[in-house]
């Protein structure tokens, strides 16, 4: 039961997390691709804009495709962790901590759920469990 536990929060946020990068990388999901997300982060101070939305989408998508594969689990956390991190320090942590009023709450929901993974282990229904 544990094992599968693990794989449904892993194929939850990973998959999701892929699809958060996808919306930087490619403008799939309604996203807004390079330019537009570049756009953005430059209005927020994060320059070079487009170049910093490539490497915030390929952090976010391989991170989340490799938190759903169980793979390298504790590097697929950290940049799980690590965009989290960039988000609230940059985005969401002036204005609380609650996500109706843009705050922080939801980050530090998966933050902790990342860290829990990366200290539990992936669990059995994973490529680590396989292979290492």
């Amino acid at each position: 039961m544990l094992a599968t536990g693990l794989l449904i929060i892993r194929l939850v946020i990973g998959l999701t997390f892929f699809g958060h990068g996808a919306q930087k990388l490619f403008g799939w999901f309604g996203g807004y691709g390079p330019k537009g997300t570049g756009g953005f982060l430059e209005s927020i101070g994060i320059r070079p804009g487009v170049f910093m939305a490539v490497m915030a989408g390929l952090l976010e998508a391989g991170g989340g495709l490799l938190f759903a594969a169980g793979l390298l689990t504790p590097a697929a956390s950290a940049m799980i962790v690590l965009a989290m991190l960039v988000a609230i320090v940059k985005v969401h942590g002036k204005n609380g901590f609650w996500v109706t009023s843009g705050g922080i709450e939801y980050n530090v929901i998966l933050i902790a759920a990342a860290v829990g993974v990366a200290f539990s282990g992936a669990g059995t229904y994973s490529l680590d469990h396989l292979l290492f």
